[in-house]
């Protein structure tokens, strides 16, 4: 895995030394929430100062446990391992940057490829709660809604990272995660979700041992409910911003 050059942030950082708080705090923090920072920063035109000031623990925890659960990588472990056994192990580094690549261009391209077809974020969140909801339904009854019938047969790109690490949920529950929180604490709860992705498809097997399948099972089940609750508040909250706008 090629090391980052760490010449233009640490550039960065200087700038943002001498401009202050956020600068301080900027050169503290590791070098993933770092990039992280300079992503939002350049895509959003914000300053760091506004960045820092839009933190929020709560967000960020709430983003994190969304993702975690419509990404369930725990859940998927069972099928890693069978992956394995026919001889296709996955490149845990490839997956998880693939992964990133595909949820973090969505996410900042998502909106632009909306407008193009004049579809606004309440819109695509309402139709992105009815597609988390179908999910939990997946998780809470043990049926499969959503098949994968594509002719690829790559074990690292398909089904591990499309559809299962980034999926058609992933990707919809990314954009309706915009119409409720800042971008700074989605990117990090994504962030931190990829982070434990790569955690697991590196120690596959470990895991397996360490969560047994009932344990697994059970997470299934309590993060589908998790899921339910969360496309019903998303699909109200919404639809009240669309009959507003109606109005």
């Amino acid at each position: 895995m090629p090391s980052i050059n760490p010449a233009p942030l640490a550039y960065l950082i200087g700038g943002l030394a001498v401009r202050g708080v956020a600068g301080r705090v900027f050169s503290v923090l590791p070098w993933g929430l770092r990039v992280v920072l300079i992503i939002v920063n350049h895509y959003s035109k914000m300053s760091f100062s506004y960045i820092f000031s839009r933190l929020d623990v709560q967000q960020i925890a709430s983003a994190f446990i969304v993702l975690f659960a419509v990404i369930d990588v725990l859940g998927s472990t069972p099928v890693f391992i069978t992956l394995k056994q026919q001889g296709r192990p996955v490149n845990a580094w490839k997956a998880t940057l693939i992964s990133l690549g595909l949820l973090l261009g969505f996410f900042f391209a998502g909106d632009a490829m909306l407008r193009l077809f004049n579809v606004d974020i309440a819109s695509f969140a309402v139709a992105g709660s009815l597609v988390i909801f179908l999910m939990s339904l997946e998780m809470i009854l043990d049926v499969v809604i959503f098949k994968n019938m594509g002719p690829i047969k790559s074990a690292t790109l398909i089904p591990v990272v499309f559809p299962l690490l980034a999926g058609a949920g992933s990707f919809t529950t990314l954009l309706s995660l915009r119409a409720e929180y800042a971008t700074v604490n989605i990117l990090i709860g994504l962030l931190l979700n990829m982070i434990f992705v790569f955690i697991v498809l590196k120690a596959t097997e470990k895991v397996e041992r360490i969560i047994s399948p009932a344990a697994i099972y059970l997470l299934r089940k309590f993060f589908g409910i998790i899921l339910l609750a969360i496309s019903v508040r998303l699909f109200t909250a919404n639809l009240s911003t669309l009959m507003q706008n109606l109005g």
